[in-house]
């Protein structure tokens, strides 16, 4: 098996990860103030893989210490925008679609900013979302609710996230300002993962110091919340972003993150198991667009793939 199909496959246990995290995750705010829970969640699961990266973190360079906190403030500015959306918002199958609209955007962001050539699907992909985005908010007469916009807005900066939590993980040759060639060298997914998820924590620690009140949670702890969060640290964080990491280190390419498509369909199914949600037919529909877009998006990989099959099969 090459690398490329070690990282999609990877990334599909990925998305079982995240739709398991969201469970924990809307438990767990439910309980407690939204940014305290992230930064509890992220600072746990951001010393548990520090303590097993102790060894690799000692040997990082200045640039490449300097690069992984940069991918982990980016990072943790999108899940703030991400865990206010999961506040105010009625659905979380609905949620997860919009916040999927970031791998949408990874080969746009990947264009744009760091000059990678991409698909003709790229582009097409573009305006099926834009429709499955405006079908959403049909029901509001257009008129988004916030919740709808905090999740667009986490899932733009996701997007830029994707692009440097990849390039973070892979050895890179670049022309500096002046003009010379300068190796950038890899940061191990261990390492990287730690450093980004303890950044994220301390963001929004700072964030939740500022703008919420502590004592009414810690006077009411309950072992049950105590449980979502260690679950949601160790399970949602800890395990599924290490694992994510270590899958983009496989492939250089930052559209193979577009194979977390699967993400909103497993929390839909989820949260209509967990929570017996349901969407109304044009929130299904735009649902259905979304998905729409991100198969188009994917689907240059996706017909490679199946042609590989075909002929190996036929060769058998």
């Amino acid at each position: 098996m090459s690398d490329t199909h070690k990282s999609d496959l990877l990334l599909v246990v990925v998305t079982l990860f995240a739709a398991i995290s969201w469970m924990f995750s809307k438990e767990a705010v439910l309980l407690m103030p939204p940014l305290m829970f992230m930064a509890a969640r992220f600072l746990i699961a951001g010393t548990v893989l520090a303590f097993f990266a102790r060894r690799s973190l000692m040997k990082l360079s200045v640039d490449q210490l300097r690069r992984s906190v940069g991918v982990g403030l980016v990072f943790g500015t999108a899940m703030t925008c991400w865990v206010m959306g999961l506040v105010h918002i009625t659905s979380l199958g609905e949620g997860a679609f919009l916040t999927s609209l970031g791998v949408v955007i990874v080969p746009i962001i990947a264009r744009l900013v760091f000059k990678e050539a991409q698909p003709p699907s790229t582009w097409l992909a573009i305006p099926i979302a834009v429709a499955g985005l405006a079908l959403l908010s049909l029901e509001n007469g257009f008129r988004p609710e916030a919740g709808q916009i905090f999740f667009v807005m986490a899932a733009t900066i996701f997007a830029l996230y994707f692009n440097l939590n990849t390039r973070a993980a892979n050895q890179r040759t670049v022309i500096n300002r002046l003009g010379r060639t300068v190796e950038k060298h890899r940061v191990p997914a261990l390492p990287l993962t730690a450093i980004a998820l303890l950044t994220v924590g301390l963001l929004t620690l700072v964030e939740s110091m500022i703008m919420e009140p502590w004592r009414p949670t810690l006077n009411n702890l309950s072992p049950m919340l105590v449980w979502w969060v260690v679950a949601s640290a160790v399970i949602g964080t800890a395990g599924r972003f290490l694992l994510q990491t270590f899958a983009q280190s496989l492939s250089a390419n930052s559209h193979g993150v577009v194979i977390l498509v699967l993400e909103p369909v497993w929390v839909a199914l989820f949260a209509a198991g967990w929570f017996g949600e349901s969407m109304t037919g044009i929130q299904l529909a735009g649902c259905g667009l979304i998905f729409a877009a991100l198969i188009v998006n994917r689907w240059a990989v996706l017909s490679k793939a199946i042609k590989e099959k075909l002929r190996k099969r036929k060769t058998a």
